[in-house]
């Protein structure tokens, strides 16, 4: 965990709800994809959890959803507005577990932490497929991103406005071959996906924090191997250790 202080460069909106924002400053803290940051807001107490959409030396791009007073508030930001972050939360994906076809499952804004890996795992010459869900064309974001990387992207959208009708289960029937499941969503997604794939998965999990790096234990949950934090053991678990 590294505290640092970032600067604004972008804060667009890319559907009615959801915004992408970029961020200069330092960002050797961050480790891996699938990490999150802990942002310090004015007027509220509890920092707000975003995963790492991509990071690269200096630039750091987050992707998030207005849910509450705090991404509402991340929203009003300017371009110039400085940020105390802290980056290099959670444990992130581990590429090697990938195999040679891993199979990358985000539903709406677990969407953006599958960016960076799939950049990273197309680096490492694996054929990547990306499944992306939401509830109606609207939603939409990122489809085109993930293709530009050289990923095979399929959508599906709950009401059939566009791509695969139904949820991401759906999709996945069209995917001929994967190696490894990552995967991160809301739990009734991550719960159906469990039961819809056969080979190993990385399954990141979405939870209420406080603290952000486990010192406050509220985030706990059970698993094959005992008690673990979201925040600080996670928020990727192995599939051979979720107890639903």
């Amino acid at each position: 965990m590294k505290k640092v202080i970032f600067t604004i460069e972008t804060n667009e909106k890319l559907t009615d709800s959801v915004y992408k924002m970029t961020l200069s400053g330092d960002t050797s803290g961050i480790a891996r994809s699938g990490q999150f940051v802990n942002i310090q807001l004015d007027g509220l107490y509890l920092r707000r959890p975003i995963s790492v959409c991509d990071y690269e030396k200096g630039l750091l791009t987050i992707i998030y959803k207005v849910v509450g007073k705090g991404t509402e508030q991340m929203s009003w930001l300017d371009k110039g507005t400085k940020l105390d972050i802290l980056v290099g939360l959670g444990n992130g994906y581990f590429t090697e577990f990938a195999g040679d076809s891993p199979l990358l499952i985000g539903g709406g804004v677990g969407v953006p932490p599958l960016y960076n890996l799939a950049k990273n795992l197309i680096a490492q010459g694996k054929k990547v497929t990306v499944i992306l869900g939401f509830n109606t064309k609207d939603e939409i974001f990122y489809e085109e991103e993930f293709k530009a990387l050289g990923a095979k992207v399929l959508v599906s959208t709950v009401d059939g406005s566009y791509g695969v009708k139904g949820f991401v289960t759906d999709a996945i029937k069209q995917v001929e071959e994967y190696s490894h499941v990552y995967t991160c969503g809301p739990e009734p997604m991550l719960k159906a996906i469990y039961s819809a794939t056969t080979t190993g998965g990385s399954y990141s999990f979405e939870e209420r924090m406080g603290c952000g790096f486990g010192a406050c234990m509220g985030c706990s949950c059970k698993t094959k191997y005992g008690n673990k934090r979201i925040c600080k053991d996670g928020p990727v678990l192995q599939k051979e250790e979720i107890i639903w």
